[in-house]
């Protein structure tokens, strides 16, 4: 079986499917995704109605739920766990006129912050990209890299092979050698 993400309309299709008294391994074969698949979604999306005595798949719900532990995954942004020492950059830096580095140096070799409470300066700084402490550099702005140009030879060694005559090129008349060196 191929491995499958099961999206709102394959939900819905389980819905139907399982309304009519399919069971999970039909529900399977029709999705062409594995039968666990189908019983993890089962159970992900099934809900209690009339007051809990029965239990119905709703593909709504099965969908929210998937939204929601989605959300839940991958690595949370250390913003949200060092709120202190963000609240100390963006002090010193109103109120000191102290570049990123300045603080993180300052708070690391003042032992005002341990190496583990610490962001890097280069995250600081993508925090400010991302917009997250948009107002804190004002004055920041991206590089002006160069534009790389193609390198125009000072001395033009011979003519190409690409500039030959056609009537060469038909290769009817004897005499035309083409040759590949290696310098």
């Amino acid at each position: 079986m191929a491995d499958c993400k099961i999206k709102l309309n394959d939900r819905t299709t389980i819905q139907e499917l399982r309304s009519k008294g399919y069971s999970n391994r039909a529900i399977a074969r029709e999705l062409n995704c594995s039968l666990s698949t189908v019983g993890y979604e089962l159970k992900r999306g099934t809900v209690s109605v009339y007051t809990g005595n029965v239990n119905r798949y709703k593909a709504v719900e099965g969908q929210s739920t998937y939204e929601l532990h989605r959300s839940e995954c991958g690595r949370k942004s250390l913003f949200l766990r060092r709120h202190k020492f963000i609240d100390y950059v963006s002090h010193c830096f109103h109120n000191q006129c102290w570049s990123l580095d300045a603080c993180v140096g300052y708070a690391l070799a003042k032992g005002i912050f341990q190496k583990d409470q610490v962001v890097s300066t280069k995250t600081l700084y993508n925090y400010v990209d991302l917009g997250i402490k948009n107002g804190d550099l004002p004055e920041k702005v991206k590089r002006n890299t160069k534009t790389r140009r193609a390198r125009v030879n000072k001395r033009i060694l011979g003519r190409s092979i690409d500039e030959r005559s056609p009537r060469i090129e038909s290769r009817k008349d004897f005499g035309h050698w083409e040759c590949d060196l290696v310098l």
